[in-house]
């Protein structure tokens, strides 16, 4: 948390720069998507808005309430938005900051140093998008509220109630309306996520998340008989813990290195700490907001931990084939790198790349001295790191022979596709797709089923590799994924090219039971430690086929789910009704497999997103890493989530 506090704010720091106008009509633009991620980027716009007041060190506590009613409730003890008259516009200053776009403390530089939510657009959106919002503001010894319908105040700014000149504060609450939304259901462990994020990013900050819902998760707590979940976020270790908590599935190599320095005004914290898997993870937060596509912090890292490295082991003349790459030396990294900036530039509305260039430069330096100091003060730490980028040096001649090799095979051409992929005959990706399917079964009935002018069909035999434990060379001469990767075409790693992308849609099908899930979750695995981009880039889906056929007369429906079944036979109520179980997509004659789960006007498919890297990489890493009593925690946690086949 920053410790140097930021100057006066009061309703001049308020500041203007356009309406309202325009965010109903295109929500998209300023919180990404009327999905289930840009309902929740409603909570994170107005908790910013208190984590704010934390780095200019003024808040230290921040509630989160999912209310029963489908409200949610943000609450922080930071010195409470400004109630007084805004100098120009005559009215209360938290009215301004509520009904006018663009407008609040973050474009007045005199009030906040560093700032997350700095679009200024966060809470007006907030209410443009909501049914109703309510803003409490302790400050002055007095409790202001005024409430606002679709962004519009219902009544003026009233004092409800008075308390201690010291206790100051804002709460908001507010329903995102139902007509712009695809869903309003809040999700308490994606939420769960991200304040966990900023706890961790922000030393000594408190926040909870309470679920007052009825139909809410497993409780932990009871109040007046009542019962609700509730998590507390609170690290004092700040980063330090969080990289530990990243790595908590894998066995490390050494405790975390950490260090922290300002330069110009850049605040830089970095955590860095190694396992002995063979995957990267850089995390990269630009003023507590997760930069998932990285950017030039992240890049002024990178290029110090390579150039440290290097200079030890040639200094020690621990090397004997070269310079590492970059590659080498992230292999089984897990750093955590936060910049607080004063002026950042982002790259699009929701924050996801940094661009200041001259923070390069900053992190880089500062990165690259205190390395290079913790590698001549802790020899032992280094040699094992030193020895972890061998490893991975020699691996990675292996490997790129079989790159190669995959590469070569990888051509656009049919020539080198894998001779078990019936392809389909349209050569533009835009309109074809993938089916990777399970066994020869399952492949047969596909390939009859599909529409051969843009459906290809990939068999697999039985389950693929498990890559979150293979080694790279281990990974690439496998026929398996050497097929995947060749059928697709972008290759992988430092080679991928998404212009070479084959198929749009590249569609997991598998069997609805236990072998079916575990070969989705190492073909997911597979996407997300290996082409990371597809899933990215949305081209990667799960088909869903169903799990009943049911005939009551001479009508014919599929179902895809248990409860759709009971909700089905309660409608119907006679019982004059034929099931039939599929158990596998063998089962079904190509007609019911095209009409049920391939034909794109029929079919359902499920997209999969990385909504937050960090969630990813834990349940990867739970799901398919050595540590069994983990996988066996998270199976049992999410038993209840899950359609049991018995």
């Amino acid at each position: 948390m920053a410790k140097e506090k930021s100057g006066k704010y009061g309703a001049e720091s308020i500041k203007v720069l356009e309406g309202l106008e325009g965010v109903r009509h295109r929500p998209a633009m300023y919180i990404g998507s009327t999905s289930k991620q840009g309902l929740h980027h409603l909570v994170y716009e107005v908790v910013d808005n208190a984590v704010d007041e934390a780095m200019a060190g003024y808040c230290t506590q921040i509630d989160v309430v999912l209310n029963a009613d489908g409200s949610v409730t943000v609450r922080d003890n930071g010195r409470g938005i400004p109630v007084e008259p805004h100098p120009v516009y005559k009215k209360p200053a938290v009215e301004i900051a509520v009904t006018r776009l663009h407008a609040g403390g973050k474009f007045e530089k005199g009030s906040y140093m560093v700032s997350g939510g700095l679009h200024g657009v966060g809470i007006s959106v907030v209410a443009a998008l909501s049914t109703h919002m309510k803003i409490r503001v302790k400050r002055n010894g007095k409790i202001y509220q005024q409430e606002y319908k679709i962004g519009k105040p219902l009544y003026d700014l009233k004092v409800v109630g008075k308390v201690d000149e010291k206790d100051t504060g804002t709460e908001v609450t507010f329903t995102p309306d139902a007509s712009i939304f695809s869903t309003t259901k809040f999700d308490f462990s994606i939420l769960a996520t991200r304040l966990r994020e900023i706890a961790f990013l922000n030393k000594g900050l408190r926040i909870t998340l309470t679920d007052e819902r009825p139909n809410g998760s497993a409780s932990v707590e009871e109040k007046n008989g009542k019962k609700k979940k509730k998590e507390v976020f609170h690290y004092d270790g700040g980063i330090v813990e969080f990289v530990k908590w990243v790595n908590q599935n894998k066995e490390t190599l050494h405790k975390p290195i950490y260090y922290t320095k300002t330069d110009s005004g850049v605040v830089v914290e970095v955590a860095v700490q190694y396992n002995t898997g063979y995957q990267e993870n850089i995390l990269g937060f630009v003023n507590t907001i997760n930069t998932i596509e990285g950017g030039t912090h992240v890049v002024g890292f990178k290029s110090a931990l390579t150039r440290s490295i290097n200079d030890y082991a040639s200094k020690n003349k621990l090397s004997k084939n070269g310079n590492f790459t970059g590659d080498d030396v992230r292999e089984g990294l897990t750093a955590i790198v936060s910049v607080k900036v004063p002026e950042p530039q982002f790259e699009g509305q929701t924050k996801t790349k940094l661009g200041n260039s001259e923070v390069k430069g900053i992190v880089e330096s500062i990165s690259y001295i205190a390395l290079s100091e913790f590698f001549e003060e802790n020899p032992a730490v280094a040699k094992k790191i030193v020895n972890k980028a061998l490893e991975a040096q020699k691996a990675r001649s292996a490997a790129k022979k079989a790159k190669e090799l995959v590469r070569r095979k990888s051509a656009f051409g049919s020539g080198g596709l894998p001779g078990k992929l019936a392809d389909c005959s349209r050569k533009h990706s835009a309109d074809a797709e993938l089916f990777i399917v399970e066994g020869d079964s399952a492949g047969g009935s596909a390939k009859q089923a599909r529409n051969k002018e843009y459906q290809a069909i990939l068999p697999l035999k039985g389950k693929i590799l498990n890559v979150e434990k293979a080694n790279p060379v281990k990974t690439l001469s496998n026929e398996e994924i050497s097929s995947l990767i060749t059928a697709i075409g972008t290759g992988i790693g430092e080679q991928f090219d998404i212009s070479k992308i084959r198929y749009s849609r590249i569609i997991i099908m598998t069997d609805a039971d236990v072998d079916g899930s575990h070969i989705t979750t190492l073909l997911l695995t597979f996407f997300f430690r290996m082409m990371p981009q597809l899933i990215e880039n949305g081209n990667v889906f799960i088909a869903v086929p169903p799990l009943y056929r049911v005939r009551h007369g001479n009508k014919v429906e599929y179902i895809y789910s248990d409860a759709e079944l009971k909700k089905y036979l309660d409608k119907v109520k006679t019982q004059n009704v034929v099931i039939q179980r599929f158990k596998g997509l063998g089962e079904m004659n190509p007609e019911q497999l095209w009409e049920t789960t391939m034909n794109p006007k029929t079919r359902v498919l499920r997209r999969i997103t990385i909504e937050d890297a960090v969630a990813a990489d834990e349940t990867f890493s739970k799901l398919m890493g050595d540590n069994v009593l983990a996988r066996r925690q998270f199976i049992s946690e999410k038993a209840q989530e899950a359609v049991v086949d018995i």
